[in-house]
């Protein structure tokens, strides 16, 4: 395989995984919007573990990308 061809390859695949990425991130702000599906007088301390739950692996996430918490240089 050529240099041409496997970098192509590798920009088709990282632009796959940034599709997907943002497709993500597009439900997951529309859910945010939508108060995570929750209303107000419904919620309770299960939705407040859930979210607990998703901002733990956001802040994971967010870390790593940034370099932040654990992922620091």
């Amino acid at each position: 395989m050529s240099t041409i061809n496997h970098k192509q390859t590798a920009l088709d695949a990282f632009m796959v995984k940034k599709i997907e990425i943002d497709a993500m991130l597009e439900r997951l702000s529309a859910l945010s919007d939508d108060h995570f599906n929750c209303a107000p007088d419904d919620v309770d301390w299960s939705h407040v573990g859930t979210l607990a739950r998703y901002a733990t692996m956001l802040k994971e996430i967010t870390d790593a990308a940034f370099n932040e918490g654990e992922y620091a240089e």
